[in-house]
């Protein structure tokens, strides 16, 4: 549901698509073992757009691009294998998405493209689900070890429009669903 209080001048948004559980109740408490003070309000998910300033006027016209983005896409199948990390430029250790990363990437590519939309990102879009982030390097090497042999196999049918609170955590906005096709998890059953 689309919230219509919005009341500043400016806002920080973020889309991203939400891990079900078990895996995303796993991954979260992961993080949180890890010491990342961002688990406590951050779930684990896969960002299709990070944190974004637009003006709050625009969020409207965000939400219907973002439908519209949900209406042309297909549910599709993720696998998470493994972890990953992006040091020495970040300090971030992620679970790896193995499979589903072309339907993450067209995604992000149609969430970038709404006029109100100016995202500046210094890195290419690599989807994947962080576990540590701006921690001590052995919580972060910790976090390596410790899920490098997780697995998990889920269906992704929509994602959800964030928008960060007076307080800076994370709120939902809206959720966009996308649209429906059999499942790989379904077709092996």
């Amino acid at each position: 549901m689309l919230r219509t209080d919005v009341a500043r001048e400016e806002t920080t948004i973020g889309v991203a698509i939400d891990l079900p559980d078990p895996w995303g109740g796993e991954l979260t408490a992961a993080r949180l073992a890890a010491g990342d003070p961002a688990a406590a309000h951050v779930p684990a998910h896969v960002t299709l757009l990070g944190p974004t300033v637009v003006a709050a006027a625009d969020l409207p016209a965000i939400d219907r691009h973002l439908a519209e983005v949900a209406a042309r896409h297909a549910a599709f199948t993720v696998r998470l294998r493994g972890t990953g990390t992006f040091r020495p430029l970040t300090q971030v250790v992620f679970v790896a998405v193995a499979a589903g990363i072309s339907e993450c990437e067209r995604l992000h590519e149609a969430v970038l493209g709404a006029a109100a939309i100016e995202a500046v990102s210094s890195y290419p879009y690599h989807p994947h689900v962080t576990v540590a982030h701006n921690v001590a390097p052995e919580r972060l090497d910790a976090a390596f070890a410790d899920l490098a042999g997780y697995e998990a196999v889920f269906d992704v049918d929509g994602f959800a429009l964030f928008e960060h609170d007076e307080s800076g955590r994370w709120q939902p906005y809206a959720q966009y669903r996308l649209s429906s096709r059999r499942s790989a998890v379904d077709q092996r059953r």
